[in-house]
């Protein structure tokens, strides 16, 4: 199987955490502007929080953690492609991996339930982890 099938969910996740990025300003430097926030006071990414809307803060937050688990999931499907050990399984596991955090995302930077966030966490770390076990076996016995 061709290498550019995996690295097409590592693209669409880069791309998600685009989208957030710019999200996150359109919401912060316009709030900050209207509560007369200085820019400074971002020097401390967690006082600013406290000065922000909770509607701002949960866009930025969900940036944050797109660039935290995401970070390993880059690292094992770059992994699998550079060994050419793409195979169907591993490309359906990294959209399945890519669907859930799109979906954690829209939850998290619009109504933020801590629940449903934490399924779809939960759900998309299982995703993750059978890929990293699965080409850990592989690799491992080559």
């Amino acid at each position: 199987m061709q290498a550019h099938l995996i690295l097409q969910p590592v693209f669409a996740l880069g791309l998600l955490t685009v989208v957030i990025f710019f999200w996150m300003y359109v919401t912060r430097i316009p709030a900050m502007y209207r509560l007369k926030i200085h820019p400074q006071k971002g020097q401390d990414t967690q006082a600013l929080r406290t000065l922000l809307p909770k509607e701002v803060s949960r866009v930025s937050n969900n940036y944050n953690h797109l660039l935290e688990q995401p970070t390993l999931f880059y690292a094992v499907a770059i992994s699998i492609a550079i060994l050419g050990h793409v195979d169907q399984l591993h490309v359906i596991c990294a959209w399945m991996y890519v669907a859930l955090r799109i979906v954690h995302s829209l939850i998290q930077a619009t109504i933020d339930r801590v629940f449903a966030r934490f399924i779809v966490f939960s759900l998309s770390s299982l995703v993750l982890s059978f890929m990293v076990v699965r080409e850990a076996m592989t690799v491992f016995t080559l």
